[in-house]
């Protein structure tokens, strides 16, 4: 009918079913991702820049990187300061995707 608005439909996707790994897996692949952490079932890292440009700046790089990968963080923005966990909703738990994510803002960071 004219004038009515369709229902909004959300699709949430996945990255290919990975399969979530055990927290000594995680725990074991931590030396690919150097300044990153497991902390509550997730990847997790803290980063301090200069000002609030440069954080801003850098979470712009990690999100055309995220958005590359379908893979989105949780984070937090304080002035100078950013929080980062990583984990699969999807899947519940850290993945392979997670560790790919996670080299990537490393890359970001300049590391």
């Amino acid at each position: 009918m004219a004038g009515e608005v369709p229902p909004i439909v959300v699709a949430h996707a996945t990255m290919g079913g990975m399969a979530t790994l055990t927290s000594e897996e995680a725990a074991a692949r931590l030396t690919e991702v150097p300044g990153w952490e497991v902390a509550d079932g997730a990847l997790h890292r803290e980063l301090t820049f200069r000002n609030f440009v440069e954080a801003f700046g850098f979470m712009t790089k990690v999100a055309l990187e995220a958005e590359k990968l379908n893979h989105h963080p949780d984070w937090s923005n304080s002035w100078n300061r950013v929080a980062i966990d990583i984990s699969s909703h999807a899947e519940g738990g850290i993945t392979d995707g997670c560790f790919a994510l996670a080299a990537a803002i490393n890359q970001a960071a300049g590391e």
